[in-house]
């Protein structure tokens, strides 16, 4: 028998300096209707990507459900096309269309051969201006979309983030995130046409086009296929966020359930704050990546939660801090106890040079990743200028990154993660939980 050979590692070689961004080539032109048009040219590929988002916030239960719907069928049919048509004229130039609503905005994304902008410009244009809502589509539509609904409301999670929601925000839309399934069923075609009449509106909406394209000549394009497209005189926001109580543990009642779903929230800072970048470490240092604190203790050595994370979420009236670990039963307070402990430690204790090293390089490479495409360039781009900045915050995020310190993430974990800040719900067999729970701060059944 041959002599064992020493296998030496490998030297992983050190990670190269942090690269800005390139400058990206934009125009940008607000219409005469209010209408904001930026155009992006990234011609690695033929193709073009489309993000027209409109402002969508509403103050009720009905509005959430109609706007609902509508993201459901605002692709029908129109009074020159059918939703069959629609499909056959985006095959014709290799595209898609898609429509999403949430509380805050309606987004309508399509994509296509660069050749092809011109006619998804027109596609796009006939679907603004002469959406016809048939009644049949409605219907159709509209019933599946109650059923997925009354599914998704008996999910875990769901339940849970509903609770969350609502802990944080009230009775501000923020806290009705999916609308009522008897809300939905109740809504008409009619409704639709109206809704679409007074909010579908170019007055504060903004349309990205990432692409292929010559910009100024995409300007041209999109202000003579969307010139029909008018009405409405502003956008309506959503009003301001309540003020955050972060209160006892609510305990929402699952009996028998084998599982708990843990949430915990809080206020953030927006894309806008200077002080932004400090926070977007010290949330990647505590649960943002898998190399966090949070994984390494709930995860790697209790083995409590398989994914344990944590993650800022932003929205037009401001932005949220949600954190989220699904247990077992049996372990739902030791979980929590270890989340706060580590909540505790970021507020409190300053972090070592090697967590922030790896946090920031992670956040510059995420950031990389996410505009490598024109799709992600697309998306990213249409989130920020929902975020109210502009196009050059991409390069100086990199920059800003790099110039966090530690003593930085310690002062935004202190106002940001400390336990005592946060709101906390837990979805779980209460008869099991409860008092393990009642042991590290008061609980309220929810």
């Amino acid at each position: 028998m041959s002599a064992p050979v020493a296998v030496v590692p490998a030297l992983v070689p050190p990670l190269t300096p942090a690269r800005r961004p390139a400058k990206l080539t934009v125009a940008e032109r607000v219409l005469p209707t209010g209408l904001r048009v930026l155009v992006v040219r990234r011609a690695t590929v033929p193709l073009v990507e489309v993000r027209l988002r409109v402002p969508f916030a509403g103050r009720s239960a009905s509005h959430s459900a109609k706007a609902s719907v509508l993201g459901e069928t605002l692709l029908s049919g129109t009074a020159d096309l059918t939703t069959v048509d629609i499909a056959v004229a985006l095959q014709e130039i290799g595209g898609s269309l898609s429509v999403s609503a949430d509380p805050d905005r309606l987004l309508l994304s399509g994509n296509g051969l660069a050749s092809g902008l011109p006619r998804l410009l027109e596609i796009l244009a006939d679907v603004l201006t002469g959406a016809a809502y048939p009644a049949e589509e409605v219907t159709g539509e509209r019933d599946r979309l109650v059923e997925r609904l009354r599914m998704a409301r008996s999910q875990p999670g769901v339940i849970a983030r509903e609770a969350l929601l609502g802990r944080m925000y009230g009775d501000h839309p923020y806290a009705h995130e999916i609308p009522e399934a008897d809300a939905v069923a109740a809504v008409t075609p009619a409704q639709l046409r109206s809704l679409h009449r007074s909010r579908v509106i170019p007055a504060g909406s903004t349309l990205v086009i990432v692409g292929d394209v010559s910009p100024q000549r995409a300007l041209d394009r999109v202000e003579t296929a969307l010139a029909d497209w008018d009405g409405g005189t502003a956008a309506r926001g959503a009003p301001r966020l309540p003020a955050l109580e972060a209160g006892p543990i609510v305990l929402v009642d699952r009996p028998g359930a084998v599982q708990s779903n843990i949430r915990v929230g809080g206020h953030a800072l927006s894309r806008q704050d200077p002080q932004y970048p400090a926070m977007q470490l010290a949330n990647l240092v505590y649960g943002g990546y898998f190399s966090s604190r949070l994984v390494e203790n709930v995860r790697e050595e209790k083995g409590y939660s398989y994914s344990p994370h944590s993650v800022i979420e932003h929205s037009a009236a401001g932005s949220a801090l949600v954190m989220e670990a699904d247990v077992a039963t049996e372990v739902t307070a030791p979980a929590l106890l270890e989340m706060r402990y580590e909540l505790g430690r970021m507020a409190t204790l300053p972090v070592a040079a090697q967590e922030l090293d790896s946090a920031r390089q992670y956040a510059i490479g995420t950031l990389a990743l996410s505009i490598a495409t024109q799709a992600g360039l697309a998306s990213t781009i249409t989130a920020l200028l929902a975020s109210g900045v502009d196009v050059d915050w991409l390069r100086e995020h990199t920059t800003r990154l790099g110039a966090v310190t530690i003593a930085d993430v310690q002062e935004q974990a202190a106002r940001h993660l400390a336990p005592s800040a946060l709101a906390t719900v837990v979805v779980g067999d209460a008869a099991a939980v409860g008092f393990p729970l009642s042991t590290l701060d008061e609980v309220s059944t929810g």
